[in-house]
């Protein structure tokens, strides 16, 4: 290359502007300094049992954990959460290892940290199946957490309103009904679909109609009452486990389920002739 061609390159970068390095303005640390101190727990005495601090689950909560030298600190998951990473911003400086214990749905993930000096301070990201933990860690000069685990009240009250769901699908239809005064005068007849009902019956307020276990995972027929000029209308009706109960007696009603190929299931009701008495 000549030198010419030298001096004229030189002369281009010269002339470009230099590349603006990003930099954090004192308002801009102030916000994410006083973010963070919000959102940060420590530990209180009301949030010990036992030898344990423990946190109520909240996402985007940064929770403290205060170790020491020497001494080790069990940070515990949820029973059945599992570890996909763990990351930390000093590795030098810390011990982080984990380790787990139980089996099955009981099995825990525990991660154990430990210092190396006094005046430590770093953060730890963990990721697993079930969330994202962000913890902050100190280290003091001989006071440390033995461990420190959470409670999830999100998952706790899913938990208790899926048990309330599956003993109320278990739970008797109605209670107060007596075998002596069931009505069970009822036919079933038309398309014979997987869902077509088992049985119709009624107490001699309300009409039942049981359909087979493998209603809950099909879709649900909408009940029609038909009238004596054969016109149907919609009623109202609750699900109930795998029966339809209906606020009324029915004398003649249709399920109905599709469009182009419909299937049509007819309940009638009726009454039994008299038994002859002997003379």
């Amino acid at each position: 290359m000549k030198p010419t061609t030298l001096i004229a390159l030189s002369s281009i970068f010269a002339a470009m502007p230099a590349l603006a390095q990003p930099q954090a303005t004192s308002g801009t640390v102030r916000h994410i300094a006083n973010a963070n101190r919000v959102a940060t727990f420590r530990p209180t005495s009301s949030g010990f049992i036992g030898g344990a601090q423990v946190y109520p689950w909240t996402e985007g909560t940064i929770y403290t954990a205060y170790t020491a030298p020497g001494l080790v600190t069990d940070i515990v998951l949820q029973p059945g959460e599992s570890l996909i990473a763990v990351a930390s911003g000093d590795t030098a400086r810390w011990v982080i290892g984990d380790t787990t214990s139980g089996s099955g749905e009981t099995k825990q993930t525990h991660l154990l940290v430990k210092p190396f000096s006094v005046g430590l301070a770093t953060n730890l990201v963990v990721t697993t199946d079930r969330r994202t933990y962000h913890v902050r860690l100190v280290s003091t000069l001989a006071t440390a957490l033995a461990s420190m685990r959470w409670t999830y009240p999100r998952d706790e009250l899913l938990a208790l309103r899926r048990k309330a769901e599956t003993e109320r699908a278990a739970a008797p239809v109605a209670t107060g009904l007596s075998v002596d005064t069931l009505n069970f005068n009822y036919t079933i007849s038309g398309d014979k679909p997987k869902w077509r009902p088992m049985r119709a019956f009624d107490d001699g307020q309300r009409t039942y109609v049981e359909f087979p276990a493998l209603l809950g995972s099909s879709e649900a027929p909408p009940l029609f009452l038909v009238g004596s000029d054969g016109k149907a209308e919609l009623v109202n009706y609750r699900l109930s486990g795998r029966f339809y109960i209906v606020d009324r007696i029915i004398d003649a009603a249709e399920l109905r389920l599709g469009l182009k190929k419909q299937k049509i299931v007819r309940i009638d009701r009726f009454t039994p002739p008299a038994k002859r008495r002997d003379s």
